[in-house]
């Protein structure tokens, strides 16, 4: 039987859960997780709630030189289709500022006993572990869909087949301006009572 240890000198879970708030992707800079940090920032997205062991997600890790060939792919669809290259820099500067992105892609299926919707909730919940596991080891992250999300060629050149979609990207990195933070809900107008 496994024993787990807890480490109470640091912040607590609920001191992460009320703390994370997102910092632009293009706002940035390094350092992001090294190789053993970013391997447990993604099994943390693997414990989620998982109804028929299906792991209907999967991760495309964008690090380094994957970076650069995620922009070409960008910059190369952005040109195609148009796309000022003032315009097209914006896009790139994106991609190129965090120094680690991570592509989530739904599995869903169809036709099986686990509905859809349960097994996007699943995906879902994969991207938020994946932000608080990054929050809880300091660094910064911002869960984007944008528009290559769903641009086929952007999806058929980083490898999604037939039946997949993208979740979106997660940009994970250091500030590189001081985060603000944002107006949140009214808790009285969104809690009832039954």
């Amino acid at each position: 039987m496994e024993t787990f240890k807890f480490n109470l000198t640091g912040p607590t879970a609920m001191d992460l859960l009320l703390s994370r708030r997102s910092c632009p992707a293009r706002a940035m800079t390094g350092p992001g997780p090294s190789a053993g940090q970013l391997a447990d920032i993604l099994q943390a997205g693997a414990r989620v709630p998982d109804h028929g062991k299906l792991s209907p997600w999967r991760f495309i890790v964008f690090e380094g030189e994957g970076r650069g060939r995620f922009a070409e792919i960008l910059k190369n669809v952005l040109s195609q289709d148009g796309m000022a290259a003032r315009q097209v820099e914006e896009w790139l500067t994106r991609v190129t500022a965090a120094p680690v992105i991570i592509g989530v892609v739904s599995r869903a299926q169809e036709s099986i006993k686990i509905p859809v919707w349960e097994q996007e909730l699943s995906v879902g919940a994969a991207c938020q572990n994946i932000l608080i596991a990054a929050h809880a080891m300091g660094f910064v992250g911002n869960w984007l869909t944008e528009w290559y999300s769903y641009h086929p060629v952007v999806k058929q050149e980083i490898g999604l087949i037939p039946g997949e979609r993208m979740a979106g990207f997660i940009y994970i990195g250091t500030p590189g301006q001081e985060l603000q933070e944002r107006a949140r809900p009214d808790m009285s107008a969104i809690v009832t009572r039954f």
